[in-house]
């Protein structure tokens, strides 16, 4: 291969890649009713130092959830390893919304979201996750929806028993 070939074939493949990585996106979706209101669901989300005794995912959050703060996040994946996420709020509207995001742009990125909406019987909480990158090609991510299901079980259990 000559050089006036490399020189303008490594930056188009540079520049596909990182088209290829930015457009590679997973969604994350579930929801549940919760017979309670808002305000007691969100209370729970909220109480960021009890995550460890009901949440089974979100393990722990070290900083406080509040519009433009960084917090970390320790998510347990299904082997029992424990990985921090640093996570910016972008917004916090009580007893409605909670909107962070992270990673690193290209590799990989979360948007992640609580939403709380009142209903007939109590409240729809909704999880929705949307992770962007090059390295969701070689994630297996199976494992993510249902962990998340299972939060909204345990964060169900947990406003109930408020």
């Amino acid at each position: 291969m000559t050089w006036a070939v490399l020189k303008w074939t490594l930056p188009s493949l540079v520049a596909l890649l990182a088209a290829a990585a930015v457009f590679t996106k997973k969604t994350f979706h579930v929801e549940t009713i919760i017979p309670a209101p808002p305000e007691t669901v969100w209370a729970v989300l909220m109480d960021t130092e009890s995550y460890p005794i009901w949440n089974p995912v979100f393990v722990a959050v070290d900083g406080q959830y509040r519009e433009g703060a960084t917090v970390t996040n320790s998510v347990q994946f299904p082997d029992g390893s424990v990985v921090d996420m640093k996570a910016k709020i972008l917004t916090l509207t009580d007893n409605r919304q909670l909107h962070q995001s992270g990673g690193v742009p290209g590799f990989m990125t979360f948007d992640h979201q609580w939403l709380l909406e009142p209903v007939k019987g109590g409240t729809r909480v909704t999880q929705h996750e949307v992770d962007r990158g090059i390295w969701l090609w070689f994630w297996n991510s199976d494992w993510v929806q249902p962990a998340y299901q299972r939060v909204l079980d345990a964060l169900l259990e947990r406003a109930v028993d408020q």
